[in-house]
């Protein structure tokens, strides 16, 4: 009889993730789970396509509601599945690309000029051929980029069409920063002689407008999109056939189940970090949260992603179309006083509930603290964004559910040889010990985590993309494809 079982970590400071169903098939199936690690390595990272579908139709409903002429780009760089690009394409949106690599992938996968945008922060010669070999859309960054596309379409022969990233916007009587786009204040005038200058010989065209904002905040978008706005109907005038704004991604999604929870771990946090409860992170690591120098409290935020948002996905676009100026116009009325689509470039959102991460208990020991450290066959790059720690509890599959239960507090720990390779930061309390084989469950890993930062250090191989084209009550092994093998072609749930 199969005794194995799989548990959420618990204890005081939990951080339940949100969960669906195709997530729990697997983490009941220890059979299903150890044979695709014994032929593939630890860890796995497996893929949801109905999920990720699903994500993409919630967005285009959006559009639909505000009657919008609207396109959809799915940020490739947020995820290296191959599958994915391809399912976003027969999904009926387009990808945006960040690199020769994925711009080639891209057009592999069957992307054409209609579905494919350039918006690489660095773009060379080799990258700037490709794309205008295949008519792809590039956003041009800065003069140098304008003038190195305007003499490769030259050489070319290539008509080109070209957006221009926009930078510098102003909110409640500040300059946003971007390293990103032109300067509103200080460019523009010079973006407009050039483009009259160029205009009777140059082999570029503008057809729309983009922008990059850093953070999350709903107000900065739509005050960003209403300025640039007001630029492309300057454009406009001039007489440029300006056909699109693009306002980027960005759009917060929602990792949790409970605020209660979200904010209970913080106030744990700052407590730890003022020495009044014992360590509730490696170390005692406060995440953003530290001890000034000058008064000897707490000082600083949290250096994560804000893991809990209400306001998130779908909503948060709602939110932002919805945001108004001082004659109460909204960002999708003025969009459609321009007659211009407006267009979005959602990575971390599109893949909500699409992924997870497995890996293998290599071994447990006792530091000389005393604490549990449970290492897994894989290394802190294959579960690491820019954010300071991924803070979602994971699952332990137990192969072997038996055992009494006997709560312990545990750190996951990498292959790495570097002191601080500790998975997650945070401490993690379980009904028991892994045991050596059981495997550990990160949830919702799609999006930056899987492997944004991943390397090839110690010659290590990188972890293994795998899909699940089709929903099911339970997976069988024929179930699972390898993402350079599926098939060319994605059955998508069609768009409403």
């Amino acid at each position: 009889m199969d005794r194995a079982i799989y548990s959420k970590a618990t204890g005081k400071n939990k951080l339940t993730p949100i969960t669906s169903e195709w997530m729990h098939s697997l983490m009941k199936s220890h059979h299903l789970i150890a044979g695709l690690i014994s032929e593939h390595g630890s860890p796995i990272n497996l893929h949801h396509l109905p999920s990720f579908q699903k994500n993409i139709e919630d967005y285009a409903k959006v559009f639909e509601d505000f009657a919008l002429d609207a396109q959809i780009f799915f940020a490739r760089k947020a995820n290296k599945s191959k599958t994915l690009a391809r399912a976003a394409l027969d999904a009926g949106i387009g990808v945006d690309t960040a690199s020769f690599k994925e711009l080639q992938q891209a057009l592999d996968a069957g992307g054409q000029k209609d579905s494919l945008v350039l918006t690489a922060a660095i773009k060379n010669q080799e990258l700037i051929r490709l794309a205008l070999e295949n008519d792809v859309l590039i956003i041009i960054d800065n003069f140098d980029e304008l003038k190195l596309v305007d003499t490769h379409a030259t050489a070319l022969g290539k008509k080109c069409f070209v957006g221009v990233r926009l930078s510098g916007f102003h909110y409640n009587k500040e300059k946003l920063y971007s390293r990103f786009g032109f300067d509103i204040d200080r460019d523009l005038d010079e973006l407009k002689n050039w483009f009259k200058k160029h205009n009777p010989t140059t082999n570029l065209e503008l057809n729309g407008f983009h922008f990059h904002l850093d953070g999350y905040s709903i107000e900065q978008r739509g005050a960003s999109a209403l300025q640039s706005m007001k630029i492309i109907s300057e454009f406009q005038q001039l007489g440029h056939d300006i056909r699109y704004l693009d306002i980027g991604g960005g759009i917060l999604m929602n990792y949790l189940e409970s605020k209660n929870e979200w904010e209970d771990f913080q106030e744990s946090l700052r407590q730890s970090v003022a020495g009044k409860n014992g360590p509730i992170t490696f170390r005692n690591n406060g995440l953003g949260y530290r001890i000034s120098e000058d008064t000897k409290k707490v000082v600083g935020n949290l250096e994560t992603y804000p893991y809990y948002n209400e306001i998130n996905s779908s909503q948060f676009l709602k939110a932002v179309l919805e945001y108004s100026d001082e004659q109460d116009r909204s960002v999708a009325d003025h969009l459609k006083k321009l007659k211009i689509q407006v267009r979005i470039e959602p990575g971390r959102s599109l893949l909500n509930q699409v992924g997870v991460t497995i890996a293998k208990v290599a071994h447990r020991k006792q530091d000389a603290q005393g604490n549990w450290l449970v290492a897994l066959e894989m290394n802190m790059s294959q579960l690491k964004s820019s954010s300071a720690d991924f803070l979602l509890d994971p699952f332990v599959m137990y192969r072997d559910g038996s055992d009494s239960p006997e709560e312990i507090d545990l750190y996951f720990t990498g292959a790495y040889c570097l002191e601080q390779d500790v998975i997650l930061k945070r401490k993690l309390t379980f009904p028991k010990l892994p045991a050596v084989g059981d495997f550990i469950v990160f949830i919702n890993t799609a999006g930056y985590m899987m492997h944004f930062y991943e390397t090839e250090a110690h010659l290590f191989e990188l972890s293994k993309n795998l899909c699940i084209p089709n929903s099911k009550d339970r997976f069988e092994y024929s179930d699972i494809s390898e993402d350079d093998t599926l098939n060319q072609s994605i059955v998508a749930i069609p768009l409403r």
